[in-house]
């Protein structure tokens, strides 16, 4: 028999899941075939949380091998479906272009060619949504919007073979151009791209982006906009943090080995190794962020480290000091920096456990593992039997590796700056990463209320609310999606961090013989 707690979590899986899917299928069906494939594609990369949930919830344990088939079973049906979708995609685009061609006769016929530069219709010289005019006892940087030269020249860069502009609207210090998509996106934004660049070098940006209706934009804006390099305040912002991330890893190291670095700080070199240990996984964190981005020759600004009491570290906040080119680009740097810290942290963790023997350093009650999903199966599959005793001898590897692991699983949270919420935004769109960043934070909340002794939900609500709700600005070509392959990899390192932060119910932890 299921307890309530247990009962209210297979009707909310049950609920949720058929929510998304009739609201998914609702959206994709106005869309004929191609919007039915996406929908399933959708589906497929769903099923497989679903399933393992479900079977979470009604107290059935999957092993490593039935896990493992959920997720090839989902990720070969996920690249049929795409396959089956590029396919249905190039015949609609061999069907628009033969449209496009016989428009392109009727196009020529009506443009007006008084200039040789002139490729698009001639635009009203109103914009629709003129910026205010400035008040001059009203503080704050004068916004100047485009040169009608420099204007002029741009709207020659477009045509009826890449972006046939129709309409232009002033925006901030720059232009939206709306018009019609007449090629793939990632091969007119290249060349429209070149044809500014060779005509007003560096001095401006496009940024080809959906607009709120769904349909491709244009928007030129001054390189002034940006990103820019840290300020010394910011870059000792970044010091002052590390410094202090430092002394907390020190001091939950010491609460770990039951001492109160503050109130013994003579006892520092016993807390040193835990602390390295912390420090390893933290480092290989943003090396993967800095490699990442260094193959796309990208800057990144230095990480502000956000110490805890309670863990050491909750990871850190790096900033984008380039502009992004491709969603492809930002899911790489983003997915790279927990992908390798999980690694190290998995290596720590399953090592502590071959390791551990009855003289280890911690000795910690079996049902501690319960806390976890993923570490309390892994403890399990590794230690065997040992996980009915009371109390287990451990290595302070499978702390500090579990420990890496939590900080992983925070980062990818889907929302806002975090990289979890990068990933989303680079697969899903930023639609689907505001939306993803709504959801986390009520989760927070509720969590918090639910659970009060444990501080650590309150506190990232409260981070991410303040700090890091925003998404990141968007690529230069917005409209390019990654890959089907990165898409699995979106979907594994979201189940990892599902796996890692929620802990397991009482009946499948009895299952599993955790715990006494």
């Amino acid at each position: 028999m299921f307890n309530a707690t247990e009962t209210t979590t297979i009707f909310a899986i049950v609920l949720i899941a058929l929510g998304i899917g009739v609201w998914g299928y609702n959206r994709a069906k106005s869309y004929g075939k191609l919007g039915t494939l996406t929908w399933l594609q959708s589906v497929v990369l769903i099923v497989p949380w679903l399933v393992f949930f479900a079977c979470y919830a009604l107290g059935i344990y999957l092993n490593l091998v039935g896990v493992l088939f959920l997720i090839v079973s989902s990720s070969i049906a996920y690249i049929i479906i795409g396959n089956r979708l590029r396919a249905e995609s190039q015949e609609t685009i061999l069907r628009q272009r033969l449209a496009n061609a016989i428009e392109k006769d009727k196009d020529a016929n009506n443009l007006d060619r008084t200039d040789s530069q002139a490729e698009i219709p001639e635009v009203a010289t109103q914009a629709k949504d003129p910026l205010p005019k400035k008040d001059p006892n009203q503080l704050g940087p004068e916004i100047h919007p485009i040169e009608e030269e420099d204007l002029k020249i741009i709207k020659g860069i477009f045509g009826i073979d890449t972006f046939f502009a129709t309409e232009t609207i002033s925006y901030q210090e720059g232009a939206i151009f709306k018009g019609n998509l007449r090629g793939e996106a990632e091969n007119s934004h290249a060349r429209l791209s070149q044809k500014l660049k060779d005509a007003l070098g560096e001095k401006y940006r496009l940024f080809l982006v959906e607009s709120p209706e769904g349909k491709p934009v244009v928007i030129v804006l001054p390189a002034s906009n940006d990103p820019q390099p840290s300020t010394l305040a910011l870059k000792n912002l970044a010091l002052v943090l590390f410094l202090a991330t430092i002394v907390t890893s020190l001091e939950a190291a010491g609460l770990l080995l039951g001492f109160d670095l503050f109130v013994s700080p003579d006892r520092y070199l016993e807390a040193l190794p835990i602390g390295l240990g912390l420090w390893t996984i933290l480092i290989g964190h943003e090396i993967g962020h800095w490699l990442a981005a260094r193959k796309y020759k990208l800057r990144l600004s230095l990480p502000y480290l956000i110490p805890s009491l309670q863990i050491g570290a909750f990871g850190s906040i790096t900033r984008f000091e380039s502009l992004i080119p491709n969603r492809t680009t930002l899911f790489d740097v983003a997915i790279a920096g927990p992908a390798l810290g999980a690694i190290v942290s998995l290596v720590m963790l399953i090592f502590g456990f071959i390791i551990s023997h009855p003289g280890s350093t911690f000795q910690i009650e079996t049902q501690f593992f319960q806390a976890s999903i993923l570490v309390g199966s892994i403890a399990r599959i590794l230690l065997g039997s040992q996980m009915s005793q009371a109390l287990i001898s451990i290595s302070p590897l499978v702390i500090v590796g579990w420990l890496g692991l939590v900080i992983s699983a925070l980062n990818l949270m889907p929302a806002g700056q975090l990289d979890g919420g990068r990933i989303v935004q680079a697969i899903y769109g930023r639609k689907t990463a505001r939306r993803t960043t709504i959801a986390t934070l009520i989760v927070l909340a509720i969590v918090s209320v639910t659970n009060p002794n444990n501080a650590i939900p309150l506190y990232w609500g409260i981070l991410i609310l303040f700090l890091q709700r925003d998404l990141e600005r968007p690529s230069l070509n917005e409209l390019t999606e990654p890959d089907d392959t990165r898409a699995v990899w979106g979907l594994l390192a979201l189940l990892l961090m599902l796996a890692t932060l929620i802990p397991l119910s009482p009946t499948l932890a009895a299952r599993l013989g955790i715990g006494v």
